[in-house]
């Protein structure tokens, strides 16, 4: 057939992606910054072999450019077959302007936004280990020292749980902090630290990230980790609502979070007000005087108490970030790194994070006529 609608191949979504408006604008960006002398390949060949790499889920260099000089139609779709070394050159000159990948996220996200008004309303917050590529022994011998030069000297040693087969306990590396839509399970904001810096460090940089790009921020989930008193202030003087279960402390094994009761009973939820800082409880029977009290917010009583329906279907989307957090490292190359330096671990995190938020935004562009003289326009 001369030409037919079908599903995006892996070469015609690497051009359609580049032919997008946000990354257009990326690739101008990057071509303002270009130097007189020798040209080199297309600054538009170079992104593209960022996307390849980023949606075949391949973690080095050496393979993009293998695939892409044995791939007749990715060479179509890039205008070239770029070297390895012109691939280490172009992400040593990436770190060297990180605003112009900045740009390109946040627009992608405003465009994502506009589709979806509803998005980032309600996020969940987490960490997630990722090793370092560097010798991860802790100790030069066994029984011996323990080892004080590595090759990635950014990393740090942290702790990591029990996944699947994989045991908890140290690991040296780096951990990537996310905020994450419960709704589309797309992230909104993320952050790239030392295995060991403390996520509840993190996690409002990630609040006032998502702010900026736009998002009306409503509630937040996140896990017994995040159960300090601060993170719950840096959530109310964001106007946010902190969804986090509570860790057995000594004021929760004495019951001081439960709700208040009488002689009738448990007392019931009856709303709460933002600006005078508490929750509202009545009495179950409506004999007490008065027959309702209000309760300020605190960590043990939150504006959304953990007893309501609203908490515990709020704090089960939290899997959201979970879930984006295993697809970046299983299917967009966010794992295994081949980087070393923290530098250069954030910018393959946000390459990694840029692609898979392009193709979101992609998969509800319409799709291109493919003709037997190459990539066509858009089907009506």
């Amino acid at each position: 057939m001369a030409g037919a609608t079908v599903q995006r191949t892996r070469a015609q979504q690497v051009n359609d992606l580049l032919d997008s408006a946000e990354v257009a604008a990326l690739i101008a960006d990057l071509e303002e910054t270009r130097w007189t002398g020798r040209p080199g390949y297309p600054v538009r060949s170079m992104v593209g072999m960022m996307l390849v790499k980023s949606l075949y889920a391949i973690p080095t260099w050496s393979r993009t450019a293998r695939l892409v000089g044995e791939h007749a139609a990715l060479q179509e779709a890039l205008g070239a077959a770029p070297s390895v070394y012109a691939c280490y050159r172009f992400t040593a000159k990436l770190r060297e302007f990180p605003d112009a990948v900045d740009r390109c996220i946040a627009a992608v996200l405003a465009r994502l936004r506009e589709q979806n008004p509803e998005m980032g309303r309600n996020i969940a917050i987490d960490g997630s280990d990722m090793p370092a590529y560097a010798n991860g022994q802790r100790f030069v011998s066994k029984g011996g020292r323990e080892r004080e030069r590595y090759s990635d000297p950014d990393a740090s040693w942290g702790h990591r749980s029990s996944v699947s087969t994989r045991s908890g306990g140290g690991y040296y590396g780096y951990k990537l902090h996310a905020a994450v839509c419960t709704a589309t399970g797309l992230p909104v904001a993320w952050r790239v630290e030392s295995a060991r810096t403390n996520e509840t460090m993190i996690a409002p940089s990630l609040l006032d990230a998502a702010a900026a790009r736009g998002f009306r921020t409503e509630t937040c989930a996140m896990d017994k980790g995040y159960d300090v008193t601060t993170m719950y202030d840096a959530c109310e003087e964001r106007g946010i609502r902190p969804i986090v279960p509570l860790r057995q402390t000594p004021d929760v094994k004495k019951g001081k979070d439960a709700p208040p009761s009488c002689e009738h009973g448990v007392w019931t939820f009856a709303g709460s007000d933002t600006k005078r800082g508490a929750s509202k409880w009545r009495c179950s029977a409506g004999q007490c005087a008065p027959a309702s009290a209000w309760v300020k917010a605190d960590r043990l009583h939150p504006l959304v108490p953990r007893a309501t329906a609203r908490f515990k279907s709020l704090y089960h989307r939290r899997g959201a970030v979970e879930r984006e957090f295993g697809r970046l490292k299983h299917e967009w190359s966010l794992l295994p790194l081949r980087v070393r330096r923290i530098d250069g671990v954030r910018l393959h995190a946000d390459l990694s994070i840029l692609a898979r938020l392009s193709m979101a935004l992609l998969a509800a562009q319409p799709l291109r006529v493919v003709t037997d003289a190459g990539f066509g326009k858009a089907a009506a």
